[in-house]
């Protein structure tokens, strides 16, 4: 075909139609320039007020609250602070552009010992102890620090994207929050939930606080091992020394007559006095027979009170025969005979410098409940008689014996099992006239108390301050000595284990019996309400139930008190006897006095306003609790005094979302303070993430030099490429960054921004009028069509299981793999070259049209500045994010097609594969130089089905359909029986001047480019 566009003179030469293509046109720049065009953004939402138009759009509608986890208010944000923030952006803006009302309200916790600590600081730099500042002034200044943090990463996240209530955030060191948390407490204590005990607690002796489980991390720490002897006294009902015995019957006032009667009853001496050990059918003199215990805490052996264990165990007696011949003096004899558990037997000799020994005999259980022993330090130099008392043997089920001796040394006053076995013992020391009551062995500084020998008194466990901070102090070297000096030490080592210590200061901390307040998990059957709650909620990834559920059911009593100054207070006033404010008739009065102060005067409310006014009758002798509560308390209420103080928000949220440490943490802290008050969870479901490490896995650490900060990576790269990371990982897991992360995220960013960009700039000019129906469409427009509803179809369930990566991943792959390298490379010929008006060029523009749409408003979550800039490219003024997913209609769904489709992507891999060669070895330089025989079986077919036609030519120049070698991109195809690739240049065929296509015929361009070019003329 032929026309006058055609014609051209021989003086003139070929006419250039570079102006006649209908090249991609815009003003979206290729480069994205994030650090500087972000912030750009930033101001564009704060101008559109986008947080409040959001709440305006969305009423009425049904509400999905992620309720807020505070982070800590101190210090810049982290990586994983980050992540955590992104991550909840994406589920409230995924959530809010399903139709939801995903109303976000962020929050502080502000309260706490490391903001006391940094307050501390500046008053020490100023030449003020802590003593010297009015506890109101140093409070006032912890305010001050939080809320310049506050400030401060509020700013940081809202860089990173993330949307919400920024001018109205819940922190809980406002006056109405403190108020709340302590009307929470006060229900608790109302019903009778909250007590006051003394039993052994995590306790920093650097600190010099109580610690909660949460506040505690695991670390490892070189500590001396001992295996000590407790010497075997007398067996009850058997044989008892003479001056034991009367020890035991005049110092004990408590027993009753028929007690006294059955010891006396028990007397069974020999001649020589000593004490007789009837075991197995054997008797022994007990002079040189021992329980051995093993230890890792010497300095709990002056607060020995017992030895357990475990009926299932077979214990033996050992007499030893030979020992190993060593330089120093050993705490031990041939002829000494040792009570161990069989299977530990070969670890204590070899521990011990035992060479040889033999087994003399079974020792029963039963008889191991009768054995009363002495204290190892009974007969050390100063023992000022303050380790005469027996030692029971208590039988106890946390005894194993997977290592030690099978025994454990039991001290009520420093370890939870060694507390829960002394006190289930009542009787059995009773009868022995043994006082029940945990002595206070320990001061607040980690050092013994006056209850201890004057040698040992004020000797401390851990060193708190200087330069060997958290190293061991005086106490441990000092106890062993005195073991030594006793004969009682059979051996000592060093060993490394996994130690508690604080997450503050990181120095180690101790077991201690002190008064503390307390939330029984009893009483009122919190254990079994929580362990209910968390049935009834939904955890993803599925295994945080049980991780949550074994932690609540096996945890203690919920410890809420803590020894500091800046803390929402204890607002107890306790009685004369113990009794409690709450348990008076005028309860409800003296509570509405203590809420009404601290909401108008914060934590300064309770502290500096006398009792008198609080309790203005029969006060005398009542005395208000100094205590501060656990911080976890705190943010544990935060369900209390946001969720439930708020208007715009439901009183409980449908997820809670943190790191997994959160199982022990602010999950469980707000799940107990809840099923305490309310009897349910606060909360409908639970996500957890894992934590970011470098990638090695290892944790990141400024001594390891592999800290990456959000604030530098924004600079270099810009926050989307963040959230592109966040978006791409594996939430569930570790997540890794480095590099070499940020690289592959960044090159994920380029080619997205390169897909939509070249949408952009071919939807240049789209107008609804141009739009074609679908069921005129062409079949690969209607596979285009196909893949998005393939994308959409489970779309809102994976935005409801928080599946980001799984989303983002499918379109990524849809942009890269469907669209640029196939569906675009294909449309290319149609959309520079069809004539405007073809119906092909038409329904490729509606198509893109579509994806625009819903490939802009699904990427938003992610890239919330990039798609912003997208949108306002063609929809310039209003935001994207005020958008919602558009639907993909059923009738799009078309699996025939698509598996027809398939067919001929899969040919034309193959004949890629044949072409390439000849491109590299410059045979072709593009594949429309080539000519293409194509495979005959199964591609006619499908060629068929979708009306693809095999020509070397259009039928209708003017509305060209598909042929093969469009889908192809080659000149000319046909079929046959094998792959054949041919070099056009070698025929007679010609290179158009406008499409580079080559064809026969006559003229400088095919019929199709000279229909095009004569509409456009």
């Amino acid at each position: 075909m032929t026309t006058d566009s055609q014609d051209s003179s021989p003086d003139s030469g070929p006419r250039d139609y570079r102006d006649t293509l209908f090249l991609p046109k815009t003003d979206f720049p290729m480069r994205a320039g994030l650090p500087k065009a972000e912030p750009k953004w930033i101001e564009f939402w704060d101008e559109q007020k986008l947080y409040h138009t959001l709440r305006e759009q969305s009423e009425g509608r049904e509400s999905y609250t992620l309720h807020d986890g505070p982070p800590y208010a101190n210090g810049h944000i982290h990586m994983g602070t980050a992540l955590n923030k992104i991550l909840k952006d994406l589920i409230n803006r995924s959530h809010q552009m399903l139709g939801l009302n995903a109303n976000y309200v962020p929050g502080w916790d502000c309260h706490g010992l490391p903001i006391e600590w940094k307050v501390e600081e500046e008053f020490r730099a100023k030449g003020r102890g802590k003593d010297d500042v009015p506890a109101s002034e140093f409070r006032a200044r912890c305010r001050e620090y939080a809320k310049g943090w506050v400030d401060i990463q509020s700013e940081e996240f809202q860089r990173l994207g993330v949307v919400g209530d920024w001018d109205n955030p819940y922190l809980t060191m406002r006056f109405e929050s403190e108020a709340v948390i302590c009307a929470e407490l006060l229900k608790i204590a109302n019903s009778g939930q909250l007590y006051r005990g003394s039993k052994p607690i995590m306790w920093s002796p650097v600190e010099q606080t109580a610690l909660a489980e949460a506040e505690v991390e695991y670390a490892d720490r070189r500590v001396t091992q001992i295996y000590v002897r407790f010497p075997v006294n007398y067996r009850r009902g058997k044989s008892v020394n003479v001056d034991d015995f009367d020890k035991v019957v005049s110092s004990n006032s408590n027993l009753r007559d028929d007690q006294k009667e059955q010891l006396s009853a028990l007397q069974d001496f020999t001649e020589t006095g000593k004490g007789m050990l009837e075991t197995g059918g054997q008797s022994f003199a007990t002079d040189n027979i021992s329980i051995v215990i093993w230890t890792t805490t010497p300095w709990t052996i002056p607060a020995n009170r017992a030895v357990s264990y475990s009926p299932s165990i077979q214990y033996g007696l050992y007499e030893i025969t030979e020992l190993e011949e060593v330089e120093f003096d050993l705490g031990q004899s041939i002829g000494d005979k040792l009570i161990v558990a069989d299977d530990l037997w070969e670890s204590v000799a070899k521990a011990s410098f035992i060479k040889d020994s033999k087994r003399v005999t079974d020792i029963n259980t039963n008889d191991l409940s009768d054995f009363v022993l002495d204290h190892p330090l009974r007969h050390m130099p100063g023992a000022d008689g303050k380790y005469d008392f027996p030692i029971p043997m208590l039988e106890g089920d946390h005894v194993t014996a997977e290592a030690g001796t099978g025994f454990v040394h039991t001290a009520p006053s420093h370890g939870e099992d060694d507390f829960n076995v002394w006190m289930s013992n009542g009787d059995k020391l009773a009868s022995l006239g043994i006082d029940p009551a945990v002595p206070l062995t320990m001061d607040d500084k980690g050092c013994y108390t006056d209850v201890m020998p004057e040698r040992f008194e004020g000797l401390d466990v851990i060193r708190t301050s200087g330069k060997k901070r958290g190293q061991d102090g005086k106490a441990n070297p000092e106890v062993i000595k005195a073991l030594v000096e006793t004969g009682n030490l059979l051996a000592r080592a060093p060993m490394t284990l996994r130690d508690a210590h604080s997450w503050r200061s990181k120095a180690p901390v101790i077991r201690r019996a002190t008064p503390q307040w307390f939330i029984s998990m009893s009483k009122d059957s919190l254990r079994d309400k929580a362990l209910a709650e968390i049935e009834r909620t939904k955890f993803w990834p599925e295994r945080g139930r049980n991780r949550i559920g074994t932690m609540v059911k096996d945890r203690p009593d919920w410890l809420i008190s803590r020894q500091r100054n800046w803390g929402v207070p204890i607002t107890l006033i306790v009685g004369p006897n113990g009794e409690l404010h709450t348990e008076r008739a005028d309860a409800d009065a003296v509570n509405a006095k203590i809420i009404e102060a601290v909401f108008h005067h914060g934590v300064d409310g309770w502290f500096n306003t006398p009792i008198e006014e609080l309790m203005p009758e029969n006060n005398a002798g009542w005395e208000k609790v100094s205590d501060i509560l656990d911080v976890w308390f705190d943010s544990g209420c935060t369900h209390a005094f946001c969720l439930k103080q708020r208007d715009d928000l439901p009183d409980r949220a449908d997820l809670y979302m943190e790191g997994s440490d959160q199982h022990r943490g602010w999950f469980q802290s707000s799940l107990m303070e809840s099923c305490a008050v309310y009897g349910e969870a606060p909360y409908k479901g639970i996500l957890t993430h894992g934590f970011v490490v470098d990638a090695k896995g290892l944790k990141m650490s400024k001594s390891l030099g592999n800290v990456m900060a959000p604030e530098d990576l924004i600079k270099k790269f810009g926050a989307d490429i963040i959230r592109l990371w966040v978006s791409s990982s594996d939430v569930t897991e570790e997540i890794r960054i480095s590099d070499e992360v940020i690289k592959t995220n960044t090159d994920s960013y380029r080619k997205l921004r390169n897909t939509l960009r070249y949408m952009i700039g071919a939807l240049d000019g789209y107008d609804e009028s141009e739009a074609v129906d679908y069921a005129d469409m062409p079949a690969l427009e209607r596979w285009v069509l196909h893949r998005l509803h393939e994308l959409g179809s489970d779309h809102e369930e994976l935005v409801r299981n928080h599946d980001h990566r799984v989303i983002f991943s499918r379109l990524f792959n849809f942009c890269t793999n469907d669209l640029s390298a196939f569906y675009f490379d294909i449309r290319k010929d149609a959309l520079y070259c069809d004539p405007l008006d073809s119906t092909r060029r038409r329904a490729c523009r509606t198509v893109m049209n579509a994806l625009f749409e819903r490939l802009t408003t699904w990427l938003a979550p992610v890239l919330c500045f990039t798609m912003e800039e997208v949108w306002q490219a063609r929809r310039p003024g209003s935001s994207v994010h005020l958008e919602t997913f558009r639907d993909c209609p059923d009738a799009w769904q078309d699996n025939a097609l698509a598996k027809h489709i398939e067919t001929v992507r899969a040919t034309r891999e193959q004949i890629n594969e044949t072409i390439e060669p000849m491109r590299a070895e410059k045979v072709i330089k593009s594949s429309l130089e080539a000519s293409v025989v194509a495979p005959t079986s199964g591609l006619a077919e499908a060629l068929d089905a979708l009306s693809v036609i095999i020509a070397d030519d259009y039928a209708n120049p003017s509305d060209p359909t598909d042929t093969l070698a469009d889908y192809l991109i080659v000149s000319n195809a046909v079929l046959g029986e094998v792959i054949t690739v041919s070099d056009l240049k070698e025929t007679d065929a010609k290179k158009c001047l406008r499409s580079w296509k080559y064809f026969h015929g006559e003229g400088e361009i095919t019929p199709r480019d000279a229909v095009a070019v004569s509409r456009l003329d």
